[in-house]
């Protein structure tokens, strides 16, 4: 078991993003700017209380703040009315140019949201909205009204596009998540994102991508990453079903990617339910958290994810509120809600961070059962074994029959760290995560 399994970033990543790990935000409604009965004005600065949190992103271990949309919009957000401005129910430039400052001052990365699929009715320039092909009005995102889509065949909307993300670039951003990157046409990102690395090499792109062939979109997009919805699924529903197969299936899948780019993974976002909500055991948020923090990507922790937060998205108007509300002051001490996942993920974050290989790491199957899944996740001569167990039985480990003389054990549930051992048991619905020694 000492093979030289080794994922490689793309081309054009850089070199920080192997240390990245995102603490993701969606800044309308975690300051209370949306919904609100009576939206804030430019003069309440909202845009700073995300400042008041970023200790907190610093005591998790995250490396990075990832902002959703703040540009000026109607109303979620997504339906952008100008990608120059702030949101005034956020605040103003003063206030991005000091959530960057402070962000600086901590050593946090700052990844922005571009809508550059579609824009808000309000939007100031209508000839660059794509006509239907019938000549009737224009094309929008997915039969949303008051969504339009821009037409990507225009050089105007290829040199905006150029010009909004060399801008906040320019302010101190260090990267941009493109929305719904999946309708846009790969040519015009091609076009785009060349532009954009010849001012800002060391910017960071990721595409919003659900489905279809993620490594041809890197390809001819130009992509640094895409989001990893199949992992995404794979984790939940595997760990709900009992069925650890379909889960080492997208990993299979997952290491094909590893090959092209690292993606960018998660278990929870702005746009999905909430882990904590869509496990039908809680007992498994640890095994869904180890799966993300000891597999290969690009890490991100949607807010409250990290106190296990609930919330329920669903398909109606005004379905995302649930998973995305305002939060308060930062909790102070140790008895606050989830305080047990709060450690949970600052141990594992530490572990990502002091083992930074990882990122490029690939996973293969030592033992597999529906129920119990032990891997190996590796990269070139370092390498973890990691076991799960949502099984009501224990698990069995022989790291002498995997290949490994012994190992130390690193972290689990139902064992002390630290411990050198060559066989062990997981206890039921438990999970280690083991430091191998190779055969001499």
């Amino acid at each position: 078991m000492t093979g030289s399994s080794r994922g490689r970033a793309s081309a054009t990543e850089p070199a920080w993003v192997e240390h990245a790990i995102w603490w993701q935000v969606y800044p309308l409604g975690f300051v209370g700017a949306y919904p609100a009965d009576t939206p804030p004005a430019a003069g309440e600065h909202r845009l700073r209380h995300v400042v008041q949190w970023l200790d907190h992103v610093i005591g998790l271990g995250a490396s990075g703040l990832a902002l959703g949309p703040i540009f000026a919009s109607r109303t979620h957000g997504y339906d952008t009315t100008d990608h120059y401005r702030i949101d005034p129910r956020l605040g103003d430039d003063g206030d991005f140019d000091h959530l960057i400052a402070e962000a600086r001052s901590r050593g946090l990365r700052v990844l922005l949201d571009g809508v550059f699929n579609h824009v808000g009715t309000e939007f100031a320039n209508t000839s660059w909205f794509r006509k239907q092909r019938n000549g009737s009005g224009f094309d929008t995102f997915e039969g949303h009204g008051d969504l339009i889509a821009l037409d990507h065949d225009n050089p105007e909307v290829v040199d905006y596009t150029v010009d909004v993300m060399t801008h906040w670039l320019g302010r101190g951003a260090d990267g941009w998540r493109l929305d719904a990157a999946y309708a846009v046409p790969d040519r015009f990102w091609a076009q785009v994102l060349p532009r954009v690395r010849s001012v800002f090499p060391e910017a960071w792109f990721v595409g919003e991508v659900i489905h279809g062939d993620y490594s041809a979109r890197v390809r001819d997009g130009g992509f640094d990453s895409v989001t990893q919805y199949e992992l995404w699924k794979a984790i939940w529903s595997g760990l709900n079903d009992g069925n650890f197969h379909e889960i080492d299936w997208a990993l299979v899948r997952h290491s094909e990617f590893l090959d092209a780019f690292v993606p960018m993974t998660f278990v929870g976002n702005h746009d999905v339910t909430r882990i904590a909500s869509r496990l039908e055991n809680t007992k498994h948020l640890a095994h869904a958290l180890v799966i993300l923090l000891t597999t290969g990507g690009t890490p991100s922790i949607y807010a409250g994810d990290e106190f296990a937060y609930r919330g329920i998205k669903e398909e109606r108007f005004g379905g995302d509120d649930a998973v995305r509300p305002e939060f308060g002051a930062p909790p102070d001490g140790v008895d606050q809600l989830g305080r047990d996942e709060f450690r949970l993920h600052q141990y594992l974050i530490g572990l990502r961070r002091r083992h930074p290989w990882l990122h490029t790491a690939h996973t293969s199957p030592l033992q597999l059962t529906n129920r119990q899944y032990v891997y190996q996740t590796r990269n070139g001569a370092d390498a973890l074994v990691v076991a799960l167990n949502i099984g009501d039985e224990p698990l069995s480990v022989s790291l002498p029959q995997l290949g490994f003389d012994h190992g130390t054990i690193l972290a689990g549930s139902g064992a002390p760290p630290q411990d050198i051992v060559s066989q062990v048991e997981v206890e039921p619905h438990g999970w280690l995560i083991i430091s191998p020694a190779a055969r001499q």
